[in-house]
């Protein structure tokens, strides 16, 4: 794995977390291969979608207002989350959205779920080990959770502040895991508060269908940062 970086830079107005240009390196142990990803600059929410944050979205109705992971969301849910928070917000949507056809507006500042490249960059924070921290310390898991969901932000963030990106809740990437073998199943990463250990680690990929909702499966949006779009 490689991953190079400088430090991001502090929270935006919108909340998310700026993080530099860099590259990782992404390593599929089913097939063996390994492909590195050059990353433009981008910006990245601390901590996955909230309850709160869902309702607001949703114009104050809708999954209540607390601050536990928003769960049993499908990929077609979380792009339609993407797009209504940008509309909120006034920002232009990123996703053009006709049925289960979904294409990305690759020059939209808006809400977006990110690359799984760009959430492996994210979650090892400039390091090059399978945590950030020892999990305890650092995430929700079958070991420590008690099996039951917990709120965000109680474990200790990686170095360029993003919480819960190993454990708490598995989160949906814009990625096709293996469209010839898989047809239409998306990625998932980061590992749940139900899973084994072994499943917490910044490398783990995973796919299911998306239209898949289950309890310990929500989303963390990125957006793209481009010529007047990064913080003042």
């Amino acid at each position: 794995m490689s991953l190079e970086a400088d430090s991001p830079s502090p929270p935006r107005p919108d909340g998310l977390v700026e993080l530099p240009a860099g590259s990782v390196t992404v390593s599929d142990r089913r097939t063996r291969r390994s492909w590195r990803v050059d990353l433009a600059p981008f910006a990245i929410a601390p901590t996955p979608v909230t309850e709160a944050d869902w309702a607001e979205a949703a114009g104050g109705t809708g999954r209540g207002a607390s601050d536990l992971p928003v769960v049993e969301v499908s990929w077609f849910d979380a792009v339609r989350y993407c797009n209504a928070r940008s509309e909120r917000e006034g920002l232009d949507p990123a996703y053009r959205i006709d049925g289960d056809r979904v294409d990305r507006r690759a020059a939209s500042a808006g809400y977006r779920l990110p690359t799984e490249a760009e959430w492996e960059y994210a979650c090892r924070a400039g390091t090059d080990r399978p945590r950030y921290g020892p999990l305890d310390e650092i995430g929700w898991y079958r070991g420590n959770s008690g099996e039951r969901i917990r709120p965000v932000g109680l474990k200790r963030p990686n170095r360029w502040g993003l919480s819960d990106m190993i454990g708490l809740v598995w989160e949906w990437c814009w990625d096709h895991y293996d469209q010839q073998v898989y047809g239409d199943y998306r990625v998932l990463r980061g590992g749940g508060w139900f899973d084994e250990h072994w499943s917490c680690r910044a490398s783990v990929r995973r796919r299911t269908m998306p239209t898949l909702r289950i309890d310990d499966l929500g989303l963390r949006p990125v957006r793209s940062l481009g010529p007047g779009q990064a913080a003042e």
